[in-house]
């Protein structure tokens, strides 16, 4: 059953769109809604889907999805019309009002269903992050449209998946030089001696008492303030902000590491103990277990720093390819619509790295209790 600020929440979205109908979308050249039979349908169609939903959540939350679809539909075909692209008036915006009300109560009433197989929460999960997704967008499009702002201040998002989809090719040598050769080198070289070295100190106390204080001042230092030092120590080329990715890796793997291998409790370490367990054994079936959500932790933290570190290094001397080269660029050329391609393309890279990364933590670590249904 719907709750009943919802339900009331839902008519004043249907409710806001209807009186749109006759209000003024732009200049008196422009004609209203009520004035276009195609999208007078839509309009009614969606406020009748909001106002008129079944009290069953889960048809509610289909009907719901299916009336703010329409409502994105009508106001995004109505920005093609050069008469309201920049000059959108009262009815427009009350359009979009009621389409953004009405969509937020559908998210609200779709993370509030209770799943009842594997498949359907799965399903759940998925949609509705890429529903939340899509809005954000759709509320960027229409704002930066209908308000007219200029392409150099904010371009909108079909202006850069436009540009995206021109740039291919550059994309993908600035993808190949940042991602595939900075990134993968120093995430792996940082992450590999951020484990090995809490090892070693996990056994040796004066090391690791040495070491932390260390990490946290390292970690303190700016990345502007490593990179000009590493491009000068080992060029312009890729190596040197692989070299920044590995510094920034290191210690965050290497404080997690150690946490994760103190967490082993007294009785597990003397039921060890208890069967003659050497020292390798022990660390192999007791602390590293244990230890694994731990290492897991600074991996995923990791994998969106080593971007960030090897983007942030290339605007300090790099060949002529790379996501942080390329924005650097742009920027000075004032083609932000190129910028944000570029943004994007890091954004899809970083999400893509932690997915990876969380997936395999899911699989190894599905013993942990974060992970019990």
């Amino acid at each position: 059953m719907i709750p009943r600020g919802q339900a009331i929440g839902f008519w004043l979205a249907a409710l806001a769109l209807l009186a749109a109908l006759a209000l003024p979308l732009a200049g008196d050249a422009v004609l209203p809604v009520i004035s276009r039979p195609p999208l007078l349908a839509a309009v009614v169609v969606a406020a009748l889907l909001f106002a008129l939903a079944p009290r069953s959540p889960a048809l509610s939350a289909i009907f719901s999805i299916i009336a703010s679809a329409l409502g994105c539909a009508a106001t995004l075909y109505l920005l093609a019309d050069p008469g309201i692209a920049g000059e959108a008036s009262w009815g427009y915006w009350l359009l979009v009002l009621a389409t953004w009300l009405g969509a937020a109560l559908t998210l609200t009433r779709l993370a509030a269903l209770r799943a009842t197989d594997r498949t359907s929460r799965t399903l759940q999960d998925l949609a509705i992050p890429v529903l939340f997704g899509a809005f954000l967008v759709y509320l960027w499009e229409v704002a930066v449209r209908g308000f007219g702002v200029p392409p150099v201040l904010m371009p909108a998002p079909t202006s850069t998946a436009q540009r995206f989809a021109a740039s291919l090719p550059v994309l993908g040598e600035d993808f190949v030089q940042t991602v595939l050769r900075s990134v993968l080198a120093g995430y792996l070289i940082g992450c590999s001696a951020g484990f090995v070295v809490a090892i070693i100190a996990y056994r040796c106390d004066f090391l690791k008492r040495g070491l932390l204080p260390l990490g946290n001042f390292v970690s303190a230092l700016p990345i502007v303030g490593i990179a000009p030092i590493m491009v000068m120590w080992f060029g312009f080329d890729w190596p040197s902000k692989a070299a920044v990715v590995a510094v920034m890796c290191f210690f965050p793997m290497l404080v997690n590491t150690l946490a994760g291998l103190a967490v082993a409790g007294p009785i597990e370490r003397d039921l060890m103990r208890s069967y003659a367990a050497p020292p390798a054994q022990t660390l192999l079936k007791l602390h590293l277990p244990a230890a694994l959500p731990f290492i897991f932790n600074a991996l995923k933290i990791n994998s969106t720093l080593a971007l960030i570190g090897a983007i942030v290094a290339e605007f300090f001397g790099t060949p002529l390819h790379g996501i942080g080269f390329r924005i650097s660029i742009e920027v000075a050329r004032m083609s932000l619509d190129m910028v944000w391609a570029e943004i994007a393309l890091a954004a899809v890279a970083g999400m893509a790295f932690y997915g990876i990364i969380a997936l395999a933590e899911r699989a190894t670590t599905s013993w942990h209790p974060s992970y019990r249904s």
